[in-house]
């Protein structure tokens, strides 16, 4: 597996401590920032896909961003949480590109790791977790204003930390097209980097040197979904990012995506995330824009 390191851009938002006790429990969590977890004791659960995964000390999890999941917990549980997002702009992202495994065992210098990256962002964690007071909050835009603040050698060392506990991560991904038809995987790579413009089925059934129809037919088999639903939800995930962590207007956002009409780009917005642009912007900065994270 090869991915170039140059092209990483990884952006911490937060990270924390704490210690929980059968308050871990969150439904239909779907948001676009990643996580790691590093668990220092007792037990959760986290389910992904119809999957349970139990969440045990001295191992470290990721949950990569746009993934639909539920957190469980009857007891004792502590953790340290970092989120993050990647700056993928007009490039493939690596969670697009890879399947990362769920939790890995950890080693001493994973848990040093975690704990400098704590030190060295001492003010980046959560300050509440009942859904009830996140009103009270300061809004997802200080969190950016945060890393502006933050001197260039902690930028870089904090950079470098989660570049090494995400290596722990590559180490054992998956090439997602290695089990795809080679006909749509550069299909795939040319949506993903290519958001910013308008995409034809007609360029990429070129791209895979097939006819149009062809293409459909085995984009539906391979992907469970047309090509033009796939491509309006990468848009739509760029937009929620581009929501989140920019001041741009909505206007500016459609116009960013190629999407020239406000009222198609809000109809198709809501389709994917059952909000407007607007709604989601706005719920999001009142709860921290961490897509119901209560860590």
């Amino acid at each position: 597996m090869h991915t170039s390191t140059e092209n990483l851009d990884f952006i911490l938002l937060n990270i924390g401590y704490s210690e929980l006790n059968a308050n871990w429990n969150w439904k239909n969590i779907y948001s676009p920032f990643a996580r790691i977890y590093y668990v220092k004791g007792g037990e959760a659960r986290t389910r992904i896909g119809g999957k349970l995964y139990t969440l045990k000390p001295d191992h470290i999890y990721l949950t990569p961003p746009f993934t639909l999941h539920n957190d469980e917990c009857d007891g004792y549980f502590s953790l340290y949480y970092i989120h993050f997002y990647e700056k993928a702009i007009n490039k493939e992202s690596v969670f697009d590109k890879y399947d990362f495994p769920v939790g890995i065992k950890a080693e001493s210098l994973d848990l040093m790791l975690t704990e400098r990256l704590l030190k060295i962002n001492p003010e980046r964690h959560l300050r509440n977790f009942d859904p009830e007071l996140y009103d009270n909050f300061p809004n997802f835009s200080q969190y950016i204003a945060d890393n502006n603040k933050i001197p260039r050698h902690s930028i870089i060392e904090t950079q470098g930390i989660l570049y090494q506990l995400m290596a722990k991560f590559f180490e054992m991904a998956k090439v997602k097209s290695d089990n795809k038809d080679s006909r749509i995987i550069s299909g795939l790579k040319y949506i993903h980097e290519n958001t910013d413009k308008d995409i034809s089925i007609d360029r990429l059934a070129d791209i895979a040197c097939i006819t149009k129809d062809h293409f459909i037919r085995i984009f539906k088999k391979e992907m469970k979904c047309t090509p033009l639903k796939y491509i309006n939800l990468k848009k739509i995930e760029k937009a929620q990012l581009l929501l989140l962590t920019t001041s741009i207007s909505i206007r500016d956002i459609a116009l960013e995506l190629a999407i020239d009409n406000i009222s198609y780009f809000n109809r198709i917005f809501k389709h994917h995330t059952g909000k407007t642009p607007t709604e989601y912007r706005n719920e999001y900065n009142k709860q921290q824009a961490f897509g119901n994270v209560r860590d």
